[in-house]
């Protein structure tokens, strides 16, 4: 049997990393379908996992691999897949029904050029609206986007926490650039990587209520087979998991759904700022387009140019808050993404007029040219 946890200093890929994150993270059970440019996590995962302990399957297809997560998760495993676009598609429905019964678990999804079949080999970054609305109906997810290996392997751990404090399920928004990219990761010895479990029952079993929501909004969590009676089901259902198709039954468990993550969303929410204090311009960025806004932003510091960056580890919740305070304050955001605009609308919404919003766009299958970004920023000033 090999280490849970390889510690010390490696050269991995962002998609081995991710898979050492996992595996890091407590999780024993994957379930997936072949697809580019993922291909790898399935890969190491179906040697790693044997090697902890763990249960790797290769399923029919993305949708069985989602509604496997499912299940796995209420058995009490931490389980995860990764995929791409197509398959990221057709794991929506299942994505909403995690959603519904309050199902934690983490979905990869290494982006690539788009739409359809699009640049299998390539990369994008034009899935982060269908992360957040994929799946049809009110309900909230969390989403991370590592721009490193070592972020791969950092951000996937914190998914699994994410997942497993908040009941939902989390995305890591990997990109193909940074999957397929080869630095130096440090895995920090076991004991000192912070794991989070899923809220157990507290009450005995014959008062114990499926959905009954804390004061944080988010329910206590069995294990099918402990002895917990309990029914879960993606109809919208009452405190004790039985169907109830009323609206009055709709009202309060949708909206507990959603405002256990908007209500939160302060302890989320995860972003980074550089050079903010000055700054007349902002760049907003994250994957392997923030690198890219890296070299721009210390050539255009070294001209002079009072411009600064934030990088978005979660995009989803959506740092509103912090967006529309340094509106107040900036001339413009430059918003720099491998699309022809999404999550430049999410600034421009929350920045309501207090200045300008700008996309440098890119349809995908390689990164952004610097000289295009520094040329948007130069005029600026």
């Amino acid at each position: 049997m090999a280490k849970d946890v390889l510690t010390g200093i490696h050269f991995l890929s962002g998609n081995y990393a991710c898979v050492e994150g996992a595996i890091a993270a407590g999780c024993r059970f994957y379930a997936g379908y072949p697809i580019t440019p993922s291909n790898e996590i399935a890969e190491r995962m179906s040697v790693r996992l044997p090697q902890v302990g763990g249960v790797y399957i290769q399923m029919e297809d993305e949708l069985a691999s989602m509604a496997a997560l499912v299940g796995a998760s209420w058995a009490g495993a931490k389980p995860m897949t990764a995929t791409s676009g197509p398959g990221f598609s057709l794991m929506q429905e299942n994505i909403g029904l995690a959603a519904m019964m309050e199902t934690p678990c983490v979905v990869v999804d290494v982006m690539r050029g788009s739409p359809s079949t699009g640049l299998p080999t390539a990369v994008g970054q034009a899935d982060v609206m269908q992360a957040r609305w994929g799946s049809h109906g009110d309900y909230e997810i969390i989403a991370l986007s590592p721009s490193s290996p070592q972020e791969s392997f950092d951000f996937t751990i914190k998914a699994f926490n994410l997942a497993e404090r908040w009941r939902v399920p989390a995305i890591v928004l990997l990109d193909e650039v940074v999957g397929h990219m080869w630095e130096r990761v440090v895995i920090p010895p076991k004991e000192e990587i912070r794991l989070v479990f899923r809220k157990r029952p507290s009450k005995p079993r014959e008062e114990f209520l499926l959905y009954k929501a804390d004061k944080d909004l988010v329910p206590e969590m069995p294990i099918a087979g402990e002895g917990y009676r309990f029914h879960t089901t993606g109809l919208t259902h009452n405190i004790k998991g039985y169907p109830d198709t009323t609206a009055r039954a709709q009202a309060p468990l949708v909206r507990r759904l959603v405002d256990k993550i908007r209500k939160n969303a302060e302890k989320i929410i995860d972003i980074e700022e550089h050079y903010i204090e000055d700054a007349e311009v902002i760049l907003i960025s994250y994957g392997i387009s923030y690198r890219v806004c890296q070299y721009v932003l210390d050539k255009v510091r070294s001209d002079g140019l009072k411009v600064g960056i934030i990088k978005l580890n979660t995009i989803w919740p959506f740092p509103e808050r912090r967006i529309q305070e340094l509106a107040k304050q900036i001339r413009a955001f430059i918003v720099v993404e491998i699309n022809l605009g999404q999550i430049v609308f999410e600034v421009e919404r929350v920045a309501h007029g207090q200045c300008e919003t700008i996309l440098v766009p890119h349809a995908g299958g390689h990164i952004h040219d610097p000289e295009d970004i520094y040329n948007v920023i130069k005029d600026l000033f």
